[in-house]
């Protein structure tokens, strides 16, 4: 599709059919029961909308590798057709023990409980990261500390971490996939917290490397992206090549995903972008903007003269829009932001040609044209 209008608007359409299998899906796995107070914290930002990329990732991948069309995201038939025994193993056992799940032998995957558990990774990331950061607004609602308590929403983020590692375990895959699915989510969750204390440590450092940064966001956002990738193919019996390049793909669209964040802090209007625009400038957060300004002798710190968010004019967000444009720094950042889904794209090949994989090259390139 040559039109970008119209390759966007069905970018968008399917982003929005799986974001409603995905809506619809989470009341039934994320259930509000008792404490209510921690339960419907645990849902607040899952029920305020997103824009469930991770998720649709992990469909389509699971779509593009399925041996039969999903017709059903909870019964996907894995890349051997299902044909598989049980392996009957140590494994097996412990597994099932543990989990209280069926074993399972190849059979049908309920895909959609995978997109939930990497949603409610995602959501749980998000909690803990606005009480980190004392962000009081996300996705246009008050952030959960502040519509809740504090307490509840360290809580409902615990929560919502142990339940998709619940949610991954009931996915009727065979324990030998499922094992090695958790322990992509396990590690991936260890990245995400050294990420986010890279990003802390960051704020008080004027030396922070652009390399510095790639490895930080890499963790703190990328990672995410690469299990949503490989978790599919894992447990719908991919072989490891395949594994493997899916993983580059998540994590190259997972980088410029965030340095398309970087850009729209600056770009686009608070309203738009369900949080304060700037907030990473006022809060002296280190992004691959201003990283590329200060080498060009920006003073970077001193673009913002405060770090209260409320005191913050839009003309002075303006002002220090236009001096990193002076410099290049907005050019720099979009250059790359191009180049990581160039790669991205390529590590696709190794999925069969069709639907479900044009849909993946297309969203990819989405990523970086998106307004919010």
């Amino acid at each position: 599709m040559t039109d970008p209008e119209g390759r966007a608007a069905a970018v968008r359409d399917a982003i929005h059919q799986r974001r409603r299998a995905v809506n619809e899906a989470v009341p039934e796995y994320l259930t509000v029961e008792e404490p209510e107070r921690l339960y419907e914290a645990t849902r607040y930002l899952l029920d305020a909308g997103g824009k469930r990329l991770r998720p649709t990732i992990l469909m389509l991948v699971a779509e593009s590798l399925s041996a039969d069309p999903v017709e059903e995201y909870r019964a996907v038939t894995p890349v051997d057709g299902g044909d598989r025994s049980p392996s009957g193993t140590a494994t097996d056992s412990i597994v099932a023990a543990a989990t209280g799940s069926p074993q399972g032998n190849g059979g049908p995957v309920d895909i959609m409980a995978a997109a939930i558990a990497i949603e409610v990774i995602q959501s749980f990331t998000l909690i803990h990261d606005d009480i980190m950061d004392e962000d009081d607004l996300r996705r246009g609602v008050a952030a959960v500390h502040e519509a809740y308590d504090l307490e509840t929403a360290i809580l409902a983020g615990d929560t919502l971490y142990a339940k998709a590692f619940e949610y991954l375990s009931a996915v009727g895959a065979p324990p030998d996939r499922t094992v090695r699915a958790h322990d992509v989510l396990a590690r991936t969750c260890t990245e995400i917290c050294e990420g986010q204390a890279l990003d802390v440590d960051f704020e008080t450092r004027s030396d922070v490397t652009i390399e510095e940064y790639r490895d930080m966001i890499r963790a703190k956002t990328a990672v995410l992206y690469g299990a949503a990738a490989v978790i599919p193919a894992i447990l719908l019996g991919a072989d490891d090549e395949t594994i493997e390049a899916l993983h580059r793909f998540g994590i190259r669209i997972g980088e410029a995903f965030q340095i398309q964040d970087d850009l729209l802090d600056l770009t686009t209007p608070s309203e738009r972008l369900g949080k304060r625009r700037g907030s990473d400038l006022i809060e002296n957060k280190q992004t691959i903007v201003t990283l590329h300004a200060r080498q060009q002798g920006v003073d970077v710190a001193n673009l913002i003269d405060t770090d209260d968010a409320s005191a913050v004019s839009e003309a002075e967000i303006d002002a220090a829009l236009a001096e990193l444009r002076s410099v290049g720094s907005i050019e720099y950042a979009r250059s790359l932001a191009e180049e990581f889904i160039a790669e991205s794209r390529e590590s696709l090949r190794v999925l069969p040609p069709g639907p479900a994989r044009e849909q993946l090259e297309d969203l990819a390139w989405y990523l970086i044209e998106r307004e919010y």
